[in-house]
């Protein structure tokens, strides 16, 4: 994926929250920004009521991050379309807890995200910080290899939608978010912060975009709630040009979360100390 496929929108983007790129299924059926903002609304309203504070800050972070929407509007230019890979590499859950869930009367202030964890597709990858280039486009990890939060977005677990990227693939095979795609509904994902704290989130849905398509505010809108939303190139491949036709988006939001480990077969629990 190269620096130039994910900046081609920077003509555009002083003209936010209009939605950028070309995205859709793979299939060619297409799907609207509203259509993913009614199904966020709708898990939103079960976990939080909306109160004037929230939706100032949310909005807050769309106008910051509306700029930012460029980087995503073009595909991978990895020359080929990416290939079946083996079996989905393993990858434990982690003993812990998750950190409160934040309101408008009681936000959480996170430390920085430094893992990402998504056990359901083999994915443990540390954290860049991605923030906008000169020309005001959105900032790529250099390496197909590790993810990227973007800076002008709430750090996940705050109120609001984190925003994290990622390379679907490049010349030289799959990239950290190869299997995005396919994340289903209720899927976990971690992200360990700078202080050892845990924010875990539940996926709502996944979403493919055709680039003109591409739903600014749906990624970087308001949220009554903490959400994360990860981001990857994908779709049809265009052999002619190189290039992906589409983004792929997973819509995840926060949850109360607690795992324990269990002791190993034929081993019994150590007594707590006096």
């Amino acid at each position: 994926m190269s620096d130039s496929d994910w900046q081609a929108g920077a003509a555009i983007i002083r003209r936010p929250p209009v939605p950028v790129g070309r995205h859709a299924f793979a299939s060619g059926q297409r799907v609207s920004a509203a259509r993913v903002c009614r199904s966020v609304g709708r898990l939103a309203r079960r976990r939080a009521v909306r109160r004037p504070a929230a939706a100032a800050l949310a909005l807050a972070g769309l106008l910051a991050s509306a700029v930012a929407a460029a980087g995503f509007v073009t595909a991978d230019g990895a020359g080929r379309a990416a290939t079946p890979v083996g079996k989905t590499p393993f990858v434990p859950v982690p003993a812990g807890h998750a950190s409160r869930l934040p309101t408008d009367t009681r936000p959480v202030h996170a430390a920085p995200p430094v893992t990402l964890i998504i056990p359901a597709i083999g994915v443990q990858t540390r954290l860049i910080r991605l923030g906008r280039t000169a020309a005001g486009s959105l900032q790529v990890p250099a390496t197909t290899s590790v993810a990227g939060w973007y800076t002008g977005s709430p750090r996940p677990g705050e109120l609001g939608a984190a925003v994290i990227a990622g390379h679907v693939d490049s010349a030289d095979g799959p990239g950290v978010f190869f299997r995005l795609r396919l994340l289903r509904p209720r899927n976990l994902i971690l992200v360990r912060r700078a202080d050892k704290s845990l924010a875990a989130f539940r996926v709502l849905t996944v979403r493919t975009y055709r680039k003109s398509r591409f739903p600014t505010a749906a990624v970087y809108g308001p949220a009554p709630v903490a959400e994360l939303h990860l981001v990857t190139c994908g779709g049809t491949f265009d052999a002619a040009t190189g290039h992906y036709l589409s983004n792929v988006i997973v819509f995840a939001v926060a949850v109360r979360w607690r795992h324990r480990t269990r002791p190993a077969s034929g081993t019994t629990p150590r007594a707590p100390a006096a």
